[in-house]
């Protein structure tokens, strides 16, 4: 009878599951991380988890592995630094490196970057903190995000000029700098890139004003559709349009891309994800499993990319 070995990471003979950390999303990366760090171990790969809480690195580092898992979002996880870190070290690690990172965690610099290469995007201006707010000559309404949060966290939808303030007091609670961007109406799309593929394109419903963080990770009324209702053209275009989109920011192994198609089937790129959730509400192994793929499955090919 032949014996079937557990198993393991080509080359990693020990991974670290870095988790927690100390931005807005650290519940949705103990989420994230607990599902990753099971399914590296339950087939048989040597691995731990490490609740990073910003200060406390130097146990990592006295810990011996050959490579981390990042399942940290947000700020310290998504923007380079624990990246960096790595790198400072020369430790491997799963997805973008700490430039590509930074860049796309930034909305700003990401619109700025798929402007030049003519991707489809919506209008927009930038707001200072305790500056004047520019003149915006695009129609209400508007789209109020501040520039380095995920999870749609601090987003505000302004449908009157007399709420702008609101919405930027809320997204400055954030960051000291506002993303104002012209709403567009229309379904919301998600295609997940992984090591070079673009996945099959979900869209996403929900009965809030938009796909918000409570949508997103604690309503049980958000709908996902795959196949996702578009021809097979059009889903084609998404998936061109996200390949691009991921290239150009010199993003790596896994990621996503979220998108606005509007009522005349003009697709709007959202942003980019370069450490995407990992928990049973999350739309990369969904659209994993469309092709066939098993969270286990999935957690070894960005761990061996």
């Amino acid at each position: 009878m032949q014996i079937q070995t557990p198993a393991k990471p080509l080359k990693w003979q020990k991974v670290a599951v870095l988790m927690g950390g100390n931005s807005a999303e650290r519940e949705v990366s103990l989420n994230s991380g607990n599902a990753v760090y099971e399914a590296l171990k339950n087939q048989g790969i040597q691995c731990f988890k490490f609740d990073w809480q910003g200060d406390n690195l130097e146990q990592l580092w006295q810990q011996k592995f050959d490579k981390a898992f990042i399942v940290l979002h947000g700020r310290g996880g998504e923007d380079g630094y624990i990246q960096q870190q790595l790198e400072n070290r020369q430790l491997a690690y799963t997805g973008s490196n700490a430039s590509a990172s930074e860049q796309c965690m930034n909305k700003a610099t990401t619109k700025t970057i798929w402007a030049k290469h003519n991707l489809p995007l919506s209008p927009s201006i930038l707001v200072k903190m305790g500056g004047d707010i520019p003149k915006i000559d695009f129609p209400l309404p508007w789209a109020v995000k501040p520039i380095l949060e995920g999870s749609s966290i601090g987003i505000s939808k302004v449908n009157h000029i007399d709420a702008l303030e609101k919405a930027l007091t809320l997204a400055f609670k954030y960051d000291n700098t506002a993303l104002v961007e012209q709403w567009i109406e229309g379904n919301e799309y998600t295609v997940s890139i992984l090591n070079g593929k673009a996945l099959p394109v979900i869209q996403i419903k929900t009965e809030r004003k938009f796909y918000d963080y409570e949508s997103k990770y604690h309503a049980n009324d958000t709908q996902y559709f795959h196949p996702c209702g578009l021809s097979n053209t059009d889903e084609q275009q998404l998936q061109a349009i996200a390949m691009q989109a991921f290239t150009v920011m010199n993003a790596k192994t896994w990621g996503r891309i979220d998108f606005i198609v509007d009522k005349n089937n003009s697709p709007y790129l959202l942003e980019i994800n370069t450490v995407p959730g990992m928990t049973s509400h999350s739309l990369v192994p969904m659209a994993a499993k469309a092709i066939g793929l098993s969270f286990k499955q999935l957690v070894l090919k960005i761990i061996n990319d």
